[in-house]
């Protein structure tokens, strides 16, 4: 009797710990690996910054106009503030005369939290990756998606306190995409120079008009 007692009480303790014990709080998308690395940047967040960065992985084929928060309310109790929720939604349709879908909400617990990082960039660090086209599959796609935009919305909390987070995901896309605009760039203003720019120069010294 006097152990039943005991393990009930353990696991009233316990009870709050456990149901935060994750980042995750629904996954229909997510590897084990991918999983894993989630929930390390989540406690480091938390430990670091008092934050809470939660992730919704649904396949669930939500119509146009969906309303997201109120979708998120259900997850409320599982949730602890101050917190930011990353829902990650690639079967949602936006509108009914396109067939394109997918869509990413990240709700913030206050307008506080929400200051803390770019909802641009969070959004765009995900969409970036599923958006390109190469030879990972569509669920290779969304996990590195929901990885590199859950690694982009931590760091950018954590900076905004002058923070460094040990466990976040280079943003290799963004600097892929950089590089990419350069060598647009570049190769423009070289077409430029060829065909229009030389030409003239050469007008011009030689004296013609």
């Amino acid at each position: 009797m006097i152990k039943a007692i005991v393990r009930a009480t353990l696991l009233a303790l316990m009870l709050p710990l456990l149901l935060n014990a994750t980042h995750i709080l629904r996954n229909d998308l997510l590897k084990l690996e991918a999983e894993q690395l989630i929930n390390e940047m989540g406690k480091e967040l938390q430990a670091k910054t008092g934050v809470h960065a939660y992730v919704i992985a649904t396949n669930e084929h939500f119509p146009e106009r969906y309303n997201l928060v109120e979708y998120s309310k259900q997850y409320e109790a599982n949730m602890s503030k101050p917190y930011v929720l990353f829902i990650f939604a690639p079967y949602a349709a936006i509108t009914k005369k396109s067939e394109t879908r997918g869509r990413v909400g990240i709700i913030p617990s206050s307008d506080s939290v929400r200051s803390l990082y770019n909802y641009d960039d969070v959004r765009d660090a995900g969409i970036n990756i599923v958006a390109i086209k190469d030879s990972n599959t569509e669920e290779d796609k969304f996990n590195i998606g929901i990885l590199q935009a859950y690694s982009e919305l931590a760091d950018g909390i954590a900076s905004s306190q002058g923070i460094k987070l040990e466990k976040t995901i280079p943003d290799e896309m963004g600097v892929m995409v950089t590089i990419l605009r350069v060598l647009v760039y570049t190769g423009t203003l070289i077409l430029l120079w060829i065909f229009v720019f030389r030409s003239l120069w050469m007008r011009m010294r030689n004296g013609k008009k």
